[in-house]
């Protein structure tokens, strides 16, 4: 058995059809198709494949140890809707946006009942999260020093996407681009954090 066996009997095993896989692991349908009928010996992405197929790397690989002895970090969790920046801002008030309208995308970790999706836009937090990347935030998890945040600026009805940065007691949202204009924006009670990232994943 090779690793294109491998990969096509867990998968099978979780009831996951290569869509569903491709989404946890951050991938095209296609990538997850090429491995299956052999195409793709070598995966690069092999560990979150490994995770999302709750095994190791080793096992995809060469077949070492069995799939069921490694204790992997969560799975599915549940189906959280693609919103938009719009609808993020406002977010809180949960009437204003129908979560049941919205396309729907698994995410691979715990999470809130209220957490939700959203793809990124813009450049500004390049070179990590690209254009049409997509971001899950938990609304409920706690941000900290150095953690991606989502926040809402009181004066504009839109959401923006940053890294938490808490220095001296002072809070800023920081964009990753170097050559971003105001990398650093002082939040001075002008904004609120929407919610915490806790998954990230690539566009389809």
């Amino acid at each position: 058995m090779d690793i294109a066996h491998r990969v096509r009997e867990l998968r099978k095993g979780l009831s996951l059809t290569q869509y569903q896989l491709a989404e946890l692991v951050g991938v095209a349908q296609n990538s997850i198709q090429k491995i299956e009928v052999g195409h793709t010996k070598n995966p690069r992405n092999i560990e979150a494949l490994a995770r999302a197929l709750q095994t190791t790397p080793e096992y995809l690989r060469f077949g070492v140890g069995t799939s069921d002895s490694f204790t992997a970090g969560p799975t599915v969790k549940k189906q959280l809707p693609l919103i938009s920046w719009v609808q993020a801002g406002a977010w809180s008030d949960i009437q204003e946006v129908n979560p049941l309208e919205a396309e729907h995308f698994m995410c691979p970790v715990n999470c809130s009942e209220k957490s939700f999706v959203l793809k990124v836009q813009g450049i500004s937090m390049e070179p990590k999260f690209l254009d049409g990347d997509l971001i899950f935030v938990d609304p409920e998890a706690r941000p900290e020093h150095g953690s991606y945040v989502v926040a809402r600026l009181d004066d504009e009805n839109q959401a923006t996407f940053k890294q938490l940065i808490i220095e001296g007691g002072q809070k800023f949202l920081k964009a990753l681009n170097p050559n971003w204009p105001d990398p650093l924006m002082p939040i001075n009670g002008n904004c609120t954090i929407v919610g915490k990232v806790v998954f990230t994943g690539k566009s389809l």
